[in-house]
C-alpha cells in the first residue's frame, strides 16, 4: 500500500493520509483522508492526478483521423472511443444508417471489448480481494496469487479475456488500437476462416461466463450482509436502452432513474444530451462532476455502467443473461441495489449477455458480407454514445467545411461515476476508518469501494479552464534551483 500520513497544512489539527497511487486500476489517483488527533474522519477524497489534454489537441485535425486517433486515450477499452467517435461521425459524413453487415461488425467488435474488459477487471483486478478478503495480506492481492490457489479460476478468467481480444483483433485489424471502425461503416469484414476458428471457442466462453456469474453468486451468499451494504449510497442511474427497454450496449436512446427506480426520463436522443447534463469542475481534481440540470449540481449525481445498467433495462435479450438479471432483481426485492459490489455481479451478467451475442453474431451471414460503408447529406456536428465497459461514454464532434475539426467535448464512463465514487469511498470511510488505528487493511477497504466501479482514470483527465501548472528546475543533484506556479 502506498500511504503516508502528514499534517493537513490548511486545516489546523489535522492529519492528512494519502493512497497514492490507487492500485489495480486503469490510470493515476489517489485517494485523501483528513483525520482528527482520534483519528475521526473529517474528510475523503478521490484525486484525479493526470492531464491529458484530447479535447484541445484534437482540434484542427481532419474528422477521419479522429477514431483511430481518440482511442490513444486508452489501451484497456479504446474499442469503446474508436466506436463511440465512428458513431458521431456517421451524422457527420451523413451515414444515418449503417450496412448490416457494418451493424453487426461493430457490435461483434463491441461485444468483444464488453467480454475482455469485464474479464479484466474481474479476474486479475478484483479477485485478490474478493476471494482472500479485504484485510489480507497485501502480498497475496494479486493475480499470482489468485493462479496459485484458485489456478482454475484464473485460467477460465484470462482465457475469456484472450477471446475477447481475438474477437477484436478479427474485427478491428489489432487487439488494441485498431482501425477497423470508420464514418460511415467498418473497412473490414470476416473471413470465413476468421468466424470458423471464433466459433471453434465461443461456447467454452459461454460456459465460462456462467461459471464467473455462479461465483459472484457464492461470494453474496457467504456475506450478504457485507455485500449489500459496503460502500451504499442512494443514487441515481442512467444509460442507454435498446427498443422495448431491452439491454443494447452499442445503441439506444438515454433513461435514467431516481434513487427508487422510478423514471426521470425516457427514450431521449441522446444528440440532446447537453440539455440533460451539466459539468462541474473542482480545483481538486482534474476530472469534471456531470449531473442531471433539473436536479441541480448538489443532488443531480448519478451513476452509470453494469450495476445502473442491469437494473436500468427491462429485459435482456439473449436468454441465458436474462435469467440472471432476473434473479440479481429479485435478490434486491424488486428494488435498486445500492451497493457498488453488486458491480461485480451485474459485470458478470454483461459479460455473460457479451459471449451470448458474440455467438449469435458469428453465426449471422451479414458478417462476412462486403457492402462496408455508406454516407449521406453531410453536417457539420455530431453525437455518438455507446455503453463502453464502465457506463455511458459521450463524444461530440464539430467539423468546419474544411472538414477540419472545430470542437471536441467528451463525457467519459468514469467521469458519469465520479460523485458517485467520492461518495461511497466517503461512506466506507466513515464505517470502517473512524476513530480507529489506521491500518493497509482498512486503507485497503477504500480502494476496494473505487475498484467496485472499475475506473478508467486516464479516459476520465480532462479540464475545463485554466489548468494549475508547477515547474521545476532541478540541479544535477537534485536539488531545487527555482520554481513557477499558476494556479
Amino acid at each position: 500500500m502506498r500511504a503516508s500520513l502528514e499534517t493537513a497544512p490548511d486545516i489546523p489539527n489535522l492529519k492528512r493520509v494519502a493512497i497514492d497511487p490507487i492500485s489495480r486500476v486503469e490510470g493515476h489517483g489517489k485517494i485523501t483522508l483528513l483525520l482528527d488527533d482520534h483519528n475521526r474522519v473529517h474528510q475523503v477524497r478521490l484525486h484525479i492526478v493526470e492531464f491529458r489534454g484530447f479535447e484541445k489537441f484534437i482540434q484542427g485535425r481532419p474528422y477521419w483521423e479522429v477514431p483511430v486517433m481518440v482511442q490513444r486515450l486508452c489501451g484497456i477499452c479504446p474499442v469503446s472511443h474508436h466506436l463511440a467517435a465512428s458513431k458521431a461521425l456517421d451524422v457527420i459524413v451523413g451515414a444515418r444508417h449503417l450496412t448490416p453487415a457494418a451493424e453487426k461488425l461493430r457490435r461483434l467488435m463491441h461485444y468483444g471489448q464488453i467480454l475482455q474488459s469485464h474479464a479484466l477487471h474481474f479476474y486479475h483486478l478484483c479477485t485478490p480481494d474478493l476471494l482472500f478478503g479485504f484485510d489480507s495480506d497485501a502480498a497475496r492481492r494479486n493475480i499470482v496469487e489468485i493462479a496459485a490457489q484458485h489456478p482454475e479460476t484464473a485460467r477460465k478468467g484470462v482465457l475469456i479475456r484472450k477471446f475477447g481480444q481475438e474477437v477484436i483483433r478479427h474485427t478491428a485489424g489489432k487487439r488494441i488500437h485498431g482501425t477497423g471502425s470508420v464514418p460511415g461503416g467498418v473497412n473490414k469484414s470476416l473471413t470465413a476462416a476468421e468466424r470458423n476458428e471464433l466459433l471453434a471457442h465461443i461456447y467454452d466462453i459461454v460456459h465460462w461466463s456462467r461459471e464467473a456469474v455462479a461465483l459472484v453468486k457464492e461470494l453474496h451468499a457467504q456475506q450478504p450482509a457485507l455485500y449489500n451494504s459496503f460502500g451504499a449510497v442512494r443514487a441515481k442511474t442512467m444509460s442507454l436502452i435498446g427498443a422495448g427497454g431491452q439491454m443494447d450496449l452499442y445503441d439506444g436512446r438515454l433513461r435514467a432513474r431516481d434513487e427508487n427506480g422510478a423514471l426521470i426520463f425516457d427514450g431521449i436522443d441522446y444528440a440532446g444530451y447537453g440539455s440533460l447534463i451539466e459539468e462541474q469542475v473542482k480545483p481538486w481534481s482534474y476530472m469534471k462532476f456531470p449531473y442531471l440540470k433539473s436536479f441541480g449540481a448538489e443532488d443531480g449525481w448519478y451513476r452509470v455502467g453494469p450495476l445502473s445498467r442491469v437494473q436500468n433495462c427491462d429485459v435482456i435479450p439473449t436468454p441465458l443473461a436474462e435469467i440472471e438479471r432476473r434473479e440479481f432483481v429479485d435478490y434486491s426485492g424488486g428494488a435498486p441495489s445500492q451497493a457498488p459490489l453488486g458491480y461485480h455481479w451485474a459485470r458478470m451478467i454483461e459479460m455473460l449477455h457479451a459471449a451470448e451475442t458474440i455467438k449469435d453474431l458469428l453465426h449471422d451471414e451479414d458478417v462476412l458480407g462486403d457492402a462496408l460503408v455508406t454516407s449521406g447529406e453531410r453536417a457539420q456536428e455530431g453525437v455518438g454514445v455507446i455503453e463502453a465497459p464502465r457506463g455511458t461514454l459521450i463524444h461530440h464532434y464539430r467539423v468546419d467545411e474544411n472538414d477540419l475539426v472545430t470542437m471536441c467535448n467528451l463525457i467519459v464512463s468514469t467521469t458519469h461515476n465520479n460523485q458517485a465514487m467520492n461518495e461511497s469511498v466517503r461512506e466506507v470511510a466513515r464505517r470502517y476508518l473512524n476513530g480507529r488505528d489506521v491500518t493497509e487493511g482498512l486503507l485497503n477497504h477504500l480502494e476496494v469501494a473505487i475498484r467496485a466501479f472499475d475506473p478508467c482514470l486516464s479516459c476520465a483527465t480532462h479540464a475545463l479552464g485554466r489548468m494549475p501548472l508547477i515547474v521545476e528546475l532541478l540541479d544535477p543533484d537534485g536539488e531545487l534551483v527555482s520554481s513557477l506556479q499558476r494556479d
